[in-house]
């Protein structure tokens, strides 16, 4: 299976934690955010990642040379200017067509700030069961967004 990590984000509601490190590079207990996105995608099965970078692009992708990109396959989107997520996804395009075989497979989009448990076995099988274009994990929180 493969995915997009979003990590090209400038992170100011992090601030002043993202004023040397991209967001990405953010730690919690330890670990950084990226480390976290990326293991727990593996461990769901996927092998196959293209990241996008633009805020101190060079610092994550010396951290997944010094980690081997923990395990997987990785690519590497890099923005001279932010795209955002309609943007990044069709810049990465080429990622997840170049195998006619695998055109209608499933892809994970992942924010790198995003921190949750969801259960990615039952997110998939619900999109499968409903035969669903693209299927949206969301929580009711509170925010003032």
């Amino acid at each position: 299976m493969r995915a997009m990590v979003l990590a090209a984000g400038l992170g100011t509601r992090l601030r002043p934690l993202t004023n040397d490190r991209p967001k990405a590079m953010v730690e919690i207990g330890g670990r950084t955010l990226l480390e976290l996105t990326l293991t727990r995608l593996a461990t769901f099965g996927v092998r196959e990642v293209i990241i996008n970078v633009h805020h101190f692009a060079d610092l994550v992708i010396q951290y997944l040379k010094a980690n081997n990109n923990f395990g997987l396959q990785v690519e590497i989107s890099r923005e001279e200017l932010l795209l955002d997520t309609g943007g990044c996804l069709k810049k990465a395009i080429w990622f997840f067509l170049q195998d006619p075989n695998r055109l209608d497979e499933p892809f994970i989009l992942h924010n790198v700030d995003v921190v949750s448990a969801i259960d990615f076995h039952r997110l998939l099988n619900s999109h499968n069961e409903n035969r669903a274009l693209a299927t949206l994990a969301v929580q009711k929180r509170e925010s003032s967004r």
